[in-house]
């Protein structure tokens, strides 16, 4: 069982002698956040650093003769003024925050330790992640674990892919011992959704347990820790065709193939909400970009930032060939002329057709959309 204190130091200090687990939030548990913007001399920090020690150090000692578990929780929404005056609302500031606490428990010879860096920026919380993995290894030589999860990462569609790229990107690396994925929704709704993101590794456990540091994807060679930057990432290098690939941000595909009567109301699922009475569209920040669809027409009047793919042998009585756009199949694409079209989707099943993929990639303007019915099997 895991007490969550938040504001309460005594609260705390009272559960340490109770339960198996404290979690701390330093970014609340002895600072106070009144959204005030502080400008600290390098000796006033000291200072509220030293009253931090006095504060949180009584805990620590009751952890560590209880035997009680410690989380040390950053979250990237509650930081402290303090933290926010020096650092600005950043995963470096997040990662000073943790370290704070992780040097007065470690003073104590305190180490059943565990962090976490959430946030509900998937971007900021796995480079809170990565850095925090090299500021631990540099300043201390060791690494302890790490509790992975995206906060407030939503419901429906939007938490599951938020939790999985954050969560998931982490776990590739190799980063990561325990997961919490936080939807609003349903409490135990969340447990199916930590499954699926963990079943990947079921087969690679015992590596996983061997991994010390980070793992470059690209060769499985450690990555120099001297060297490392957690704030640079290597984007897979494309063409770009039409508003795809390249430098271009990514695109977002709603399936909506398997809706029987699409009407207008279907489209606010992925960011259209239309307005009969004044006949006008309000289009969401994260709309979607096309809708795929198994049918010739859509059946009414789509806004203009949103395009509609469909299989080639609708595509061929669309009405719009601007608006719609078409997609194959492997074998289909390389029988046929290919229309003319400024996109042209081709599909392809891995690995059952990866020998079609150097034929379809020399024609023009072609997107590959990969999919595979083949259960992943990781290598030994």
């Amino acid at each position: 069982m895991v007490a969550d204190i938040h504001f309460t130091p005594n609260a705390a200090e009272v559960a340490a002698r109770i339960i198996e687990k404290v979690r701390v939030n330093p970014g609340n548990y002895v600072d106070k956040k009144k959204f005030e913007q502080i400008e600290y001399t390098d000796a006033e920090y000291a200072e509220e650093i030293d009253r931090i020690r006095e504060r949180f150090t009584p805990l620590v000692k009751i952890c560590k003769e209880y035997g009680t578990a410690m989380r040390i929780g950053t979250n990237h929404g509650s930081l402290s003024d303090r933290i926010m005056s020096r650092y600005g609302d950043t995963p470096i500031g997040m990662v000073e925050s943790a370290m704070e606490f992780l040097r007065i428990a470690r003073n104590e010879s305190y180490h059943q330790i565990i962090l976490s860096m959430k946030a509900s920026n998937p971007q900021v919380m796995v480079q809170a992640y990565r850095l925090l993995i090299k500021t631990m290894q540099d300043e201390f030589g060791e690494i302890y674990p790490l509790h992975l999860g995206v906060t407030e990462a939503g419901d429906g569609e939007e938490g599951r892919i938020k939790s999985a790229v954050g969560i998931g990107t982490l776990m590739e690396d190799g980063i990561g011992d325990t997961i919490r994925v936080s939807l609003t929704e349903d409490p135990e709704l969340e447990i199916p959704v930590c499954r699926d993101i963990v079943k990947r590794y079921e087969n690679r456990v015992d590596q996983l347990a061997s991994l010390k540091v980070e793992k470059d994807s690209t060769n499985d060679q450690p990555i120099n820790l001297s060297t490392y930057n957690p704030f640079n990432f290597k984007r897979h290098q494309t063409i770009a065709v039409n508003n795809i690939g390249g430098g271009q941000v990514p695109v977002v595909i709603a399936d909506l193939s398997k809706t029987g009567n699409i009407a207008p109301a279907s489209l606010k699922g992925i960011g259209y909400t239309y307005n009969e009475a004044d006949d006008k569209w309000n289009i969401a920040d994260a709309a979607a970009d096309y809708v795929y669809i198994n049918k010739p027409n859509i059946g009414f009047a789509v806004p203009g930032t949103l395009k509609i793919i469909t299989p080639y042998q609708n595509w061929l009585i669309a009405t719009d060939k601007a608006k719609y756009f078409p997609i194959y199949g492997a074998e289909e694409f390389l029988a046929l002329e290919p229309a003319e079209s400024d996109i042209h989707f081709v599909m392809i099943d891995c690995p059952l057709e990866e020998h079609y993929l150097k034929q379809v990639t020399q024609k023009p303007n072609v997107v590959l959309c990969l999919s595979s019915t083949q259960k992943m099997r990781c290598k030994p």
